[in-house]
């Protein structure tokens, strides 16, 4: 791909991101070459590489495969080295004026300005609510109406892909909606702790205490990355009590609960924990089929005419069950893929496309927890399911969970025969040919499948 090549794909990419995040993560990119189906970028430093890999890859990838180039992946390089810092920590990106940054030329100059871009996703109308996260999701709303501060902090934890960041920059997309006034400023805490080692190098600590302590809403994303930073946790420290002490607004975001956070000061820990820690929790089954259908409804747009067969998403959400950035990754891949080979969404060009990913994330269900979750579903006694007895009663579950062995594990049928009393492949076969045709005429054997899957795979 030549330079100008390039610079028509920057243009199509400026259209999809916008000019912000363009200007924040894409223009920074210096095109290095394609080789053996990975197409390398140059970047300033290892955050912006990592961020726009994690936001913009797929994108990318997608726009590369678009133009016609034989692309795999994407990769990122640092093209120069930032200069060590004082946390010996690799600094972040450079950062420019903040996305929700509304400030009078009186505060600081718009060089001055400490926040990071918003991704235009992120939004409240586009954060799917369920049980795992509605508490999360009720509390950022209640922030985002900008009244009176209620509880300082709002800190939100929970594991990767869970919505964390979605739910920052909704809050911080709803804040300038609703008061444009106010002055806000979200970042990540390696950017916190970027500025801080740039003041201090080039000693404006007054200027960066001036600018952070003159916030109306302070906004921290992935806070553990400043535990360990003996400096930065000193100022980050200081920074949150002025806040607080101006009964301003303060947003934390972690990967788990404050008091979890190893080499994180005994004092930061007790004053997070002082206002509302709100648990993310693991996505269930409807959540991620929502999620999918929410993001079904955006690419329809996008790829018009593309047709995705019944059972897909129910697929999908059973299958990536751990991580919502993966899943979201998952069908943006599938849709790019089908639309550029012009072709249905089928299951067998879905497994083909995500066969990495759903490798990935299978996880190793055991003929032992079928057998103890088949047991529990029918109220019946473990050892009377796997035994001898032929009463209707036991055999019925019997032939159930064999069939969800054979369907959910790797065990060859002389394998799960053994495992069920030392029973012979035949027996099994038997039973699993007999559950797939009660499958088709009982409904309430459907239903006990469907729901003894969701367990096992949730």
């Amino acid at each position: 791909m030549t330079q100008e090549q390039w610079g028509k794909l920057r243009e199509n990419l400026l259209k999809t991101v916008g000019k912000h995040n363009f200007q924040s993560w894409i223009e920074p990119l210096r095109f290095a070459n394609i080789s053996e189906g990975v197409a390398t970028f140059s970047v300033p430093t290892v955050f912006l590489g990592n961020y726009v890999s994690q936001n913009f890859g797929d994108l990318i990838l997608h726009e590369l495969s678009r133009a016609g180039e034989p692309v795999r992946r994407v990769q990122f390089q640092v093209g120069q080295t930032a200069p060590a810092n004082a946390d010996s920590r690799p600094a972040a990106a450079p950062t420019r004026r903040a996305a929700v940054q509304p400030v009078a030329a009186a505060r600081a100059s718009d060089d001055d300005l400490p926040g990071a871009p918003l991704d235009t996703r992120f939004t409240f109308d586009t954060f799917v609510v369920g049980k795992p996260n509605e508490l999360a999701h009720a509390a950022a709303r209640r922030v985002a109406e900008g009244g009176p501060v209620t509880f300082n902090p709002l800190f939100l934890y929970g594991g990767v892909g869970l919505g964390k960041t979605h739910l920052m920059h909704a809050i911080a997309h709803e804040l300038r909606a609703r008061r444009p006034d106010l002055n806000v400023v979200y970042l990540s805490a390696e950017q916190f702790m970027y500025r801080f080692v740039q003041a201090l190098r080039e000693r404006r600590m007054i200027d960066f205490k001036q600018i952070f302590r003159s916030v109306d809403v302070l906004m921290v994303d992935d806070v553990q990355f400043i535990a360990g930073k003996d400096s930065t946790q000193e100022e980050f420290f200081h920074t949150f009590n002025a806040l607080v002490d101006q009964n301003k607004q303060i947003i934390i975001s972690a990967d788990r609960a404050p008091g979890e956070i190893k080499d994180l000061e005994e004092r930061i820990k007790s004053r997070l924990q002082c206002g509302l820690v709100v648990d993310l929790h693991p996505t269930d089954y409807e959540l991620r089929l929502g999620i999918l259908q929410n993001k079904v409804e955006l690419y329809r747009a996008q790829y018009p005419g593309l047709v995705i067969a019944d059972g897909i998403l129910e697929f999908l959400a059973h299958r990536i069950s751990t991580n919502v950035r993966v899943l979201e990754g998952a069908l943006t891949r599938l849709f790019a893929f089908a639309s550029l080979v012009g072709r249905e969404i089928t299951m067998e060009l879905t497994q083909d496309c995500l066969a990495d990913i759903l490798r990935a994330s299978e996880r190793k269900i055991t003929v032992e927890e079928i057998q103890r979750r088949v047991a529990e579903h029918y109220n019946i006694r473990l050892s009377d399911m796997i035994g001898p007895k032929r009463l209707r009663t036991y055999a019925r579950p019997r032939q159930v969970a064999m069939y969800l062995c054979k369907q959910l594990t790797s065990r060859s049928l002389p394998e799960i025969g053994r495992r069920f009393g030392g029973r012979d492949h035949t027996t099994v076969m038997h039973g699993v040919r007999r559950i797939e045709e009660l499958k088709v005429s009982d409904g309430q054997i459907a239903e006990d499948l469907q729901l003894l899957r969701r367990a096992l795979e949730d």
